[in-house]
């Protein structure tokens, strides 16, 4: 049987900005719908959910953002930001939004693309032998078979990039990840992002898991990286 094509909305004011990308995923195999404002992509999403959602930050009636926020309030559906502004990055990746990756304006149809599959192969695979089942690290239970994360057994909402990221500082318990290292692993060599968009995802980490109780689930190595804490509840 041929595997369910995966579906993109593509959620930008701008119609050639949505006709440039529909063109490109279209062409990459993906099934994509469009919404001009945030009110529609909020009303698309509820009647049939997209496996992806590409949204530019910047629109009229209801930005990018408060439409990040009302569909993170609902669950993990991935989102790509879209933006015209670098400095906005940290506010589109803060702890109440929690995008997946983003692409600033001028952008490369081919890297909105590339950032999709790679955000749409970790949501679809099956994981390999060794990244499925549980894995246990203190009080930190993380199942690679359903991407999910908990702390004394209550679920931590966490997206897809924040999953990867704290699945590969629980797979090497003991070693300190670079940032290069980090990206490596979550979406493969020579893949582009920057040290600040990792320094993001792990606050976002923080702030989560320190709400539910986990004080030191990811341990900061000044001058090298990131590290996977005792996840015991003690001091961060």
């Amino acid at each position: 049987m041929a595997a369910m094509q995966r579906t993109v909305l593509v959620v930008d004011d701008d119609p050639h900005i949505r006709d440039l990308l529909t063109f490109a995923l279209q062409k990459a195999g993906l099934a994509t719908r469009e919404a001009a404002d945030g009110e529609a992509a909020l009303a698309d999403i509820a009647a049939r959910a997209p496996d992806l959602v590409v949204l530019d930050i910047n629109m009229p009636r209801m930005d990018g953002i408060e439409v990040c926020r009302r569909i993170r309030a609902q669950g993990d559906l991935p989102v790509l930001f879209l933006s015209s502004r670098d400095d906005e990055i940290d506010r589109v990746l803060g702890i109440e939004l929690g995008a997946d990756d983003y692409v600033v304006k001028p952008f490369s149809p081919r890297e909105v693309v590339a950032r999709v599959a790679a955000i749409l192969r970790r949501t679809a695979r099956t994981p390999p032998a060794e990244l499925s089942g549980m894995l246990t690290r203190g009080r930190l239970t993380l199942d690679a078979d359903d991407w999910r994360a908990r702390w004394d057994g209550a679920e931590v909402p966490l997206t897809v990039t924040e999953f990867s990221i704290v699945r590969v500082l629980a797979d090497g318990p003991r070693r300190v990840f670079s940032r290069d290292a980090i990206i490596d692993r979550v979406h493969g060599p020579g893949f582009a992002m920057t040290d600040r968009t990792i320094d993001s995802h792990v606050r976002n980490l923080r702030i989560k898991f320190a709400a539910a109780g986990g004080t030191d689930v990811v341990e900061t190595r000044a001058g090298v990286g990131y590290q996977l804490g005792p996840c015991l509840g003690g001091p961060a």
